[in-house]
């Protein structure tokens, strides 16, 4: 291999996770059909869904319900008509399949997130409750928190934190802190991934339960040591409005944690082409020359993402200093 073409290989495998792609969750409806397919990772994006498809999956759901019965279809076809943000039909559609098969539990689950779409949030919650008495593990068992943000709405808390959403806090500090373990720590990201990552699918920016979450994802992320992903999703926080100086503090810890990375692989690389350059052995010189582009890429990242950093805390600094002023 030429140092052209490993330079453009090593570049590839450090730049891959900077971007989204597919290979995420999808869901496939009854008749084989794909409504999503999400991106991979977990920075939530909301769903890829397929909607130029829908049109015609809503009269083949609908044509196949007519022919075997079977409410699946019908219930798929209720799921797409959300989507495509026709509440009202959807609505009359489920409470007939409640009417024709009552306490199905994707009838009850829809019927939640299509009452909370609507603005209805007690009957939100009546029926979320009810669908997960039908089934506690689904949604990756994470619809205890669609609860509690059904609660904050309906209390109409002006004051809502990420503390009463996800039951902990990891503090004030630059670096966030618990006393969860790395199992706990992965399986509330996971449930807040998935929260949010549905609302994102409905929801545009700005909103202050969204933004919420997504800063404690970004909190989770960091705790996991996805430094990029918390990152990312602190970004996705911002974007959404939250606006605390101290996801800026963290947004800063986070950018620190990926240089330190890509520093430490850089003299990790270093040290073995001191130890190659060292060895009396028969070693390749075409295999030192390609250590010492892997070398020279991580430095260009590492000054990268050390100018990245510079920028943006002279530009948090100058806002600071502006509204102070004002």
């Amino acid at each position: 291999m030429n140092r052209f073409k490993f330079f453009l290989v090593v570049f590839a495998l450090i730049s891959f996770k900077a971007f989204a792609c597919l290979n995420g969750e999808t869901k496939i409806l009854k008749n084989g059909a794909y409504a999503y397919e999400d991106y991979d990772g977990i920075n939530p994006q909301g769903h890829n869904f397929f909607k130029g498809d829908f049109p015609e999956l809503i009269v083949e759901l609908d044509s196949l319900y007519k022919k075997t019965k079977d409410l699946d279809y019908l219930s798929d076809k209720g799921y797409l008509l959300i989507v495509l943000g026709k509440y009202d039909e959807a609505l009359k559609l489920y409470l007939n399949i409640e009417k024709i098969k009552p306490n199905r539990y994707s009838t009850t689950s829809n019927l939640g997130t299509l009452y909370e779409l609507m603005g209805e949030n007690q009957k939100a919650y009546e029926w979320i409750k009810k669908s997960i008495a039908i089934n506690p593990k689904s949604h990756e068992g994470s619809e205890w928190l669609h609860l509690k943000i059904l609660e904050a709405k309906i209390k109409n808390l002006e004051n809502v934190s990420g503390p009463f959403l996800i039951n902990t806090n990891f503090g004030t500090a630059r670096e966030p802190k618990t006393k969860l373990s790395k199992e706990e720590i992965d399986k509330l990201a996971q449930s807040v991934y998935f929260q949010v990552n549905e609302r994102m699918s409905f929801i545009e920016p700005k909103d202050k339960i969204i933004s919420i979450l997504l800063f404690e994802l970004g909190n989770l992320a960091e705790l996991l040591g996805k430094n990029n992903s918390a990152l990312e999703t602190y970004r996705t926080a911002r974007k959404y409005d939250y606006n605390d100086d101290l996801i800026v503090e963290r947004m800063i810890n986070s950018a620190q944690h990926e240089v330190d990375h890509y520093r430490d692989r850089a003299w990790s690389f270093g040290a073995q082409l001191r130890v190659l350059r060292e060895s009396k052995g028969n070693i390749y010189s075409n295999y030192i020359s390609q250590i010492e582009t892997t070398i020279i890429i991580l430095s260009g990242i590492i000054m990268i993402l050390l100018i990245a950093f510079i920028v943006f805390f002279l530009k948090w600094k100058k806002l600071k200093r502006i509204t102070s002023a004002s």
